[in-house]
């Protein structure tokens, strides 16, 4: 079969199927070498601009095709509110990952949904009927048996925690960067979103990061023999995540594909477990299935 009737031999369907199958797995996987190169001594915003750095020297290639004059000023308003937003939120998870539990912070994401209902009963008067306030009593009570694991259970007391404070501001700047991604997307196209996402990323990260004279020293240690593999395979996997998402982006709405990305929650829970030896598997499972539940009947039966 030649390769133009092999790529025509895929339906779109297929093909965003694929690219959320694709966004489920690279995600955790990211989160992963994220907390095993904070772990192992990487400062957080050193790994958060290095992942962002390296992302933009890959996309000189792509870019050098692109008519950049041609994009309207609106793309490029929005490309910077992405990368203010992308790099914030990509900081705070980097950090709440260095020292929380990866079972546990990646079940917490499922509160997207009910941020982004909150926010449309607040901005756009867009009330929940029934299915919507079942989805949130499910998200609340799944979120029951994965917060209590922790030492702090299920209560106020668990705010207190920085690496829950910390996913909590990621989640915030995540939801709202996703909406900014998908007007780049409606000004360009996939390609040209992710290109953009790499580089105002990076200027942000960077200003965020480098202003600190311990984040410059520590630079150009990050690239020795014994990280240069994690920060290869994080790069992959952060590049992937992110080109699948803004295809996904493009094909349907963003509360659907955000809902569907958290099945995510549970690879999350097994690798925590398989690479990280975290406890109460079982009853954070549990949680997990009921807050995505949750969220597919927020989006789906809103």
């Amino acid at each position: 079969m030649q390769r133009t009737e092999l790529a025509a031999s895929f339906t779109p369907i297929d093909l965003t199927f694929l690219a959320v199958l694709l966004r489920i797995l690279s995600n955790p996987l990211a989160n992963v070498f994220q907390k095993q190169l904070t772990t192992a001594g990487s400062l957080p915003l050193l790994v958060n601009f290095n992942t962002y750095f390296l992302l933009s020297l890959l996309c000189l290639f792509p870019a050098a095709g692109v008519d950049w004059l041609a994009l309207p000023m609106g793309f490029w308003g929005y490309s910077l509110l992405v990368g203010l937003f992308g790099a914030l939120g990509n900081g705070f998870l980097v950090r709440a990952l260095q020292s929380g539990d990866l079972s546990v912070l990646g079940p917490i994401n499922a509160y997207k949904s009910v941020i982004g209902l909150l926010a449309s009963m607040v901005l756009l008067r867009e009330f929940p009927n029934g299915w919507g306030i079942l989805g949130i009593a499910l998200i609340i009570g799944g979120s029951y048996f994965v917060l209590d694991t922790t030492e702090e259970k299920f209560s106020w007391r668990l705010l207190r925690q920085p690496s829950i404070q910390f996913r909590i501001w990621a989640m915030v700047f995540a939801a709202v960067e996703a909406v900014f991604i998908k007007k780049t997307i409606l000004y360009s196209s996939p390609t040209v979103s992710f290109i953009s996402w790499c580089w105002f990323g990076a200027l942000f990260s960077a200003v965020v990061t480098l202003w600190s004279s311990a984040h410059r020293q520590g630079f150009k240690q990050e690239f020795i023999r014994s990280k240069l593999k994690r920060y290869v395979l994080l790069v992959f996997c952060i590049g992937l995540m992110q080109f699948t998402t803004n295809y996904v982006f493009e094909q349907m709405p963003v509360g659907y594909a955000l809902s569907l990305f958290q099945l995510s929650t549970l690879v999350s829970i097994g690798l925590g477990y398989r690479l990280f030896q975290e406890t109460d598997i079982l009853k954070k499972t549990l949680g997990a299935v009921i807050m995505v539940a949750g969220s597919v009947l927020i989006i789906l039966f809103k």
